[in-house]
């Protein structure tokens, strides 16, 4: 007897869904078979939580998932042992897709031209459709769980699909796709090639947990005993060792999955393991490289870690689990909420994705605290390869997260303390001196200029540790809006007035000071007149001991390295006039101050002032605008004395 064939239309919403999938979500044709290896994967799933409370589903000793291809009549078949569907399920999923707020989503898909939203992310019929990308015509027949016949269901993608009834010996779903002519420009390959299958599978489907098999042919023996025998095949290795208990996976299949993922042959620092239940479900495998890559700091760097749903690969390097100062994490994070069918255009504004962000950059602060705190050596090698990106988060997470003072924390720093060890802020506040509030530092391009800095004499004086920092990043996050440390505000030796010790200490030294600035404040005046093409100000200092003069900044004043980081990034910020600090105790102040007496019109002054400034310029390490008029000040200086 013959199945009596029903003829329906697509509801109109399903019509505009399935011609926007073709032509607007999936440019990558090789999708579709994700697509329906994921929807296999997940009828197996459910059949296997019915059958724990129905013990007429049953659930198959073997579950499996089967792809059949024809060359000849150009079909590709996907197969599963999964929950099939009845007839009423194949219109609701299939044929319909008449859900709250459908109508709204198609206008918001129209104008923005991405991916499916969250609202139909668990419905069948979405991914289903992608099979016409590479379709000519669909057949799927289908038996439900707990029903003797089967439902067969086909369409041409032209608006229209059949019903009918149907023969299935076992429950479970068959999609059979009849293919399109390969098309290589158009991104059709020929899909009933075995080669491609193994391919498509083993990038986005070699972690379902389900095996995926094929019948494949082979050819033993040789000469006139050669024959050929078909044999099945498993094509993806269900190795989602982030899915397994931790118990059952050794340290070597943790460092080999880490090569295969991070295309890194070193051995990784350290491994990452944890999975969130509740409202929201993953899991996460991170690991922690030993070494950076050559282009860390290159702006192409590719960054992030793979996004699984469900254990079917999404998509990699995906940047919006992980924050930039994170960038050298590795790893997965498999979803179990997450729609298959989202983009990297709609993973900024997706609620859960910064869940899952902000978790990841807690998990990967707390190791490496733990890291610090246990294994140092370790720890040691982190900071050599990858300190100056963490201390990037200083700045990223200043105002927006509790994290910067934990970044803060990680931190090792060279200082005046020790000329071999680097030093953590915990370490440095548990040596500040009786009454320090601040935690002091200098910035440049490196120790040896900074030792020699006269803008840290009278910290060295009086026994205050400065850290010395020559990082690039230091710049960006000691700025204009520093972070705190335990309540500690840092402060540059470079910048400000300089003011140290107690109260009483502080006060006895600007009183001597005041005295001070009676004797030289008319030099100081007629230098500030010499010098107003350079400085904005001249004045005496309390921070020199030994250098005649330095260079130093108003607490919002940019910096000599800022000026030249912004210029290298080709936003010159124009000439950056400072103050100019001159020791009053100094010999060269003694000897101009008793010329100025003697005439305070003496050509001289001028002269001096201007080589004054000079050897403050480059005692920081800095360049002057005119060497030539420098040198020959120099010069005939020289030749007088001489």
């Amino acid at each position: 007897m013959t199945a009596t064939i029903e003829r329906h239309e697509f509801q109109a919403e399903a019509k505009q869904l399935l011609d926007l999938m073709i032509h607007s979500v999936y440019s990558n044709k090789d999708i579709f078979l994700r697509e329906l290896i994921s929807n296999a994967s997940d009828a197996i799933d459910k059949r296997r939580v019915l059958s724990l409370s129905d013990e007429k589903i049953g659930f198959p000793a073997d579950p499996e998932i089967r792809i059949e291809t024809d060359p000849e009549n150009r079909t590709v078949s996907i197969i599963d042992s999964g929950v099939g569907m009845s007839r009423s399920e194949v219109v609701e999923y299939v044929g319909t897709l008449a859900k709250s707020g459908t109508k709204e989503f198609l206008a918001q898909l129209k104008e923005s031209r991405e991916a499916p939203s969250a609202e139909l992310i668990g419905q069948f019929g979405v991914g289903f459709y992608s099979a016409f990308l590479v379709a000519d015509r669909v057949d799927l027949t289908t038996r439900r769980a707990g029903e003797e016949h089967a439902t067969r269901w086909q369409s041409s993608g032209d608006g229209t699909y059949t019903l009918a009834e149907a023969e299935r010996d076992e429950v479970g779903t068959t999609i059979t796709l009849h293919l399109k002519k390969v098309d290589e420009e158009d991104g059709i390959a020929d899909y009933t090639q075995e080669w491609k299958i193994r391919e498509i599978v083993k990038q986005y489907s070699d972690f379902v947990t389900y095996p995926v098999r094929m019948d494949v042919e082979r050819t033993e023996g040789t000469g006139d005993e050669q024959k050929t025998v078909q044999t099945t095949e498993t094509l993806n290795s269900m190795k989602a060792i982030w899915a397994r208990s931790p118990e059952d996976v050794t340290e070597e299949e943790y460092t080999e999955f880490y090569k295969h993922v991070s295309h890194d042959w070193t051995e990784p620092l350290t491994h990452i393991r944890y999975h969130a239940e509740g409202t929201l479900e993953y899991t996460m495998l991170l690991y922690i490289p030993s070494s950076a890559p050559y282009d860390l700091f290159h702006f192409h760097h590719r960054r992030g870690v793979n996004l699984y749903v469900k254990r079917i690969f999404i998509m990699d390097d995906c940047e919006d689990l992980v924050p930039t100062h994170l960038r050298f994490v590795k790893g997965v994070v498999d979803s179990e909420d997450l729609s298959l069918n989202i983009s990297r255009e709609i993973l900024q504004q997706d609620r859960q994705i910064k869940a899952m962000r902000k978790q990841l950059e807690k998990k990967v602060l707390s190791e490496l605290d733990k890291m610090k705190r246990e294994d140092s050596d370790k720890f040691g090698t982190f900071w050599k390869e990858f300190g100056k990106v963490l201390k990037e988060g200083i700045m990223d997470t200043m105002g927006a997260s509790e994290n910067a003072e934990k970044i803060l924390s990680l931190c090792l720093f060279e200082s005046t303390h020790s000329e071999t060890e680097s030093t953590s802020l915990s370490d440095y506040v548990s040596r500040m001196r009786p009454g320090q509030d601040k935690i002091y530092y200098v910035t440049g391009e490196s120790r040896a200029l900074l030792e020699s800095s006269p803008q840290l004499e009278a910290y060295k004086a009086k026994g205050y540790e400065v850290l010395l920092l020559t990082d690039t990043v230091d710049e960006i996050w000691t700025g204009a809006f520093p972070p705190k440390y335990q309540e500690h505000e840092f402060e540059s030796v470079a910048k400000g007035a300089g003011e140290l010790g107690t109260e009483d200490e502080r006060k006895k030294e600007e009183e001597a000071l005041e005295e001070k600035k009676k004797t030289f404040a008319s030099l100081l005046e007629a230098a500030q007149k010499h010098l107003e093409d350079d400085v904005k100000d001249v004045r005496l200092s309390k921070r020199l001991t030994e250098s005649p003069a330095c260079l130093v900044g108003d607490e919002n004043d940019m910096t000599p390295q800022m000026e030249q980081i912004l210029k290298s990034m080709g936003r010159d910020p124009g000439k950056q006039k400072r103050i100019l600090e001159l020791n009053p105790d100094h010999p060269v102040m003694k000897t101009l101050q008793s010329i100025f007496e003697k005439d305070p019109n003496d050509p001289r002054i001028a002269d001096y002032a201007q080589l004054v400034y000079g050897q403050a310029v480059l005692a920081e390490g800095g360049k002057l605008e005119n060497p030539a008029k420098f040198t020959k000040l120099l010069t005939d200086l020289l030749a007088k004395a001489l």
